[in-house]
């Protein structure tokens, strides 16, 4: 990587297989990254910071690995790991300006780190270190992209959203038991059904979240294993026959959580249903969690002309013409988290069979999106829990109200006095606008006290055949 001072006293002159050209003078990267910020200026975006992160513990593990295998001297070896890690922890982002939307390979992201760390570790130590010939060395950017994919989505998850899932669903646990003996009409078609208790109902949202985390965690079994090894289409040419399984064990001491080398390296690099499928499970746990802020902002809804179950925290002035009014924001954003995430799993999906032969040709955009989901999901569930949830607030007199009237209580009825004289009670309390039990005390021939019993919602929400039910007509 030659380095000359350009004309002006802000670039100097940079030369590649391609030839020479400007890059800024205080810039770390050389040609191959100047190239691609010239070629791809679409979105303004770059890559991602776990991605990064990423690519510097890839870039200090096959340092460490080059050298214990004696493929690299010591000093340049300690010297390219000491750079990566600085990129890994952060040190260098600014250096890292290439769009998400550039060649499909990664290329540019992957040489982009290569001349970087050269950059970084030439300066902190004895000996000039190029790009290609050290940093990459065992490498090629078809390895190294796909294996980066892997290694940030598996950190991302593991240290952001499942920590962030598991304090969402704890948190509805607690409140749920808190609200346990509180009974409540349920619901189907939005329509009044049998009564349940807050507990059963927040219940339901827990187990779905419950079953969303062990989705993810089935995922990551597949996330962690790494094709980095397999370097241009999976051969592993220029690479050292233990250079896969050095790396993932370099990788898991380095980044603190387990990886594999893949078997089938080909595999790895060729396609990204690993990506797709962690994608299709971030989908899954969207889809649970829009139905849980939907269901909170009609609980809330009214205070007066809706369900009015529920009262969630007030975090800020609702309009900006009608004084008073607050808004159920943290569903909403939710909401809006979720329908990015779902389109983000459409993109991904188009992204994992974008590929020919060995090499997918949408990895940037397979590992821009699937980050960016985690990291919505993970912060917005922590928002969800904490400022919503945590502290939102039954209204039992409403409740309590409504449970009275509910018609469908006559259900309980059925098996003694039959479903259509049942029905009828049930059209005439709704009729009428009185409480169910009047009616059956009038019309079902049955005594008040075992009515009373027979229709008491608590005693509904247990679910079964009650005491004395014998077969109706």
């Amino acid at each position: 990587m030659a380095r000359q001072r350009g004309s002006g006293a802000q670039f100097r002159t940079e030369r590649d297989s391609m030839g020479e050209l400007q890059v800024p003078a205080a810039a770390l990267w050389g040609a191959q990254t100047q190239r691609a910020v010239q070629n791809f200026p679409i979105s303004g975006q770059p890559m991602p910071r776990e991605f990064i992160r990423a690519l510097g513990l890839i870039k200090a593990a096959a340092a460490q690995v080059n050298g214990g295998y004696g493929l690299l001297g010591k000093g340049a070896a300690q010297a390219i790991q000491n750079a990566a890690l600085a990129v890994a922890q952060g040190e260098h982002d600014a250096q890292f300006p290439i769009d998400v939307y550039q060649t499909g390979s990664g290329t540019s992201s992957n040489m982009n780190a290569n001349e970087v760390i050269a950059s970084l570790a030439t300066a902190g130590g004895r000996q000039k270190i190029h790009p290609n010939d050290h940093v990459n060395l065992g490498q090629s950017s078809n390895d190294v992209i796909p294996t980066a994919i892997r290694v940030s989505a598996q950190l991302a998850t593991v240290e952001q959203l499942l920590p962030a899932l598991k304090h969402l669903r704890r948190t509805i646990e607690r409140r749920g038991k808190a609200l346990g003996k509180v009974t409540k009409t349920g619901r189907t078609h939005l329509m009044d059904a049998m009564p349940l208790t807050f507990a059963q109902e927040f219940g339901a949202w827990a187990s779905q979240l419950a079953s969303a985390q062990a989705r993810i965690d089935d995922a990551l079994k597949r996330v962690r294993r790494l094709p980095i090894g397999g370097t241009a289409i999976g051969t592993g040419i220029n690479a050292d026959p233990r250079f896969g399984r050095g790396m993932a064990k370099a990788l898991s001491t380095l980044a603190g959580t387990r990886f594999e080398s893949a078997q089938d390296k080909f595999e790895g690099i060729a396609s990204q249903d690993d990506a797709v499928e962690l994608s299709g499970q971030l989908s899954t746990l969207a889809v649970a969690l829009m139905k849980i802020a939907n269901d909170l902002r009609w609980m809330n809804s009214g205070p007066l002309a809706g369900l009015g179950e529920i009262e969630l925290p007030a975090l800020q002035p609702g309009s900006s013409i009608m004084p008073g009014k607050v808004n159920p924001v943290i569903p909403e954003a939710t909401c809006m988290v979720c329908a990015q995430v779902i389109g983000h799993h459409a993109a991904i999906t188009v992204a994992g069979q974008s590929g020919n032969f060995q090499l997918n040709v949408m990895l940037p955009l397979i590992a821009y999106d699937l980050l960016d989901s985690i990291r919505l999901l993970g912060n917005v569930m922590r928002l969800l829990a904490d400022d919503a949830i945590a502290g939102l607030k039954a209204r039992p007199e409403r409740v309590r109200e409504a449970l009275d009237r509910n018609p469908i209580l006559v259900t309980a009825l059925n098996p003694i006095i039959g479903y259509e004289k049942a029905a009828a009670i049930a059209k005439q309390a709704y009729k009428q606008g009185r409480p169910v039990l009047e009616v059956a005390v009038e019309v079902s021939g049955l005594p008040e006290t075992e009515l009373r019993r027979l229709l008491d919602p608590a005693a509904l929400t247990r679910g079964g055949i009650h005491e004395g039910a014998g077969g109706g007509g």
